[in-house]
């Protein structure tokens, strides 16, 4: 039992950044909040032949999709239920890498987990039976990576997306849209209409996004953070705005990240 994890070898590394596998006892917690990621995931529930996410509200309404599903990158952060996160195992795609994969237009996806089939075929019912069978971690991370490495046609991302992508991800606190797409090559309108069908969301929403996960990576590093200094850094207009845009993004504010902080960067325990 434990946490495994991998990138895959090339060139599937261009598109995926990782592969894992979880097989821990059941968490003392009934929910978690997830982090949003720039990029989008597959899930797949070895444990039961279903996955949940809640409604981030007292009610906790709950959506149900199957046990092997595709989820689109998110602005938000996502209430999920631990008593499901016993033995699942995953994808984490790169920006951009999903549609590489399958040519949609991700930013036309519903907010919602779309179920596995949906999105690579029919055969793709077959991948969680096989996983069932498969006893050993590594050894169901091989069958994953396999899987994929069979559907990989590399198609390349438009290279203005690209050069975006490096750009606001190198610099999120400074990079300017407009700046960016000249320096590519494109309009701003042309940037920005690419770069929602293949990442999922407007360059400017990416950019922030970002700008949020190094915050994320800052406050992991000691037990006292001075926000003030980290705001200024970040690019925030002033400490108010980055409580404001931490709470878009997190659905808490950066002191009640700081108390439910844990092991794992993206989870965080709930009631």
């Amino acid at each position: 039992m434990g946490f495994d994890h991998r990138r895959p070898a090339p060139p599937l590394d261009l598109l995926v950044e990782k592969l894992w596998d979880w097989d821990m006892p059941p968490a003392a917690h009934r929910y978690e909040r997830l982090l949003p990621t720039p990029g989008s995931a597959l899930v797949i529930n070895l444990h039961e032949d279903e996955t949940r996410v809640y409604s981030d509200d007292a009610a906790r309404r709950c959506t149900r999709a199957s046990g092997s599903v595709v989820g689109g990158p998110s602005l938000s952060s996502q209430i999920i239920d631990t008593a499901e996160q016993v033995r699942v195992m995953g994808v984490v795609f790169r920006p951009g890498g999903l549609h590489a994969f399958t040519g949609d237009d991700i930013g036309a996806w519903p907010g919602r987990d779309i179920d596995l089939p949906d999105v690579f075929g029919s055969r793709a019912a077959q991948l969680r039976e096989r996983l069932l069978e498969t006893g050993a971690p590594q050894r169901r991370l091989d069958l994953l990576e396999s899987w994929l490495r069979r559907r990989l046609r590399v198609p390349r991302l438009a290279p203005a997306v690209e050069h975006a992508l490096d750009a606001l991800g190198r610099a999120p606190q400074v990079a300017r849209v407009a700046a960016v797409a000249r320096d590519a090559g494109i309009s701003e309108r042309g940037l920005g209409r690419l770069f929602r069908q293949q990442v999922g969301f407007s360059p400017k929403r990416y950019a922030r996004l970002m700008r949020f996960r190094a915050v994320v990576a800052q406050a992991r590093t000691g037990a006292r953070i001075a926000w003030g200094g980290i705001a200024a850094d970040s690019g925030y207009c002033d400490q108010a705005h980055l409580v404001h845009e931490f709470r878009r993004f997190a659905g808490m504010t950066p002191g009640e990240f700081m108390a439910r902080r844990g092991p794992y960067p993206n989870h965080l325990p709930l009631d």
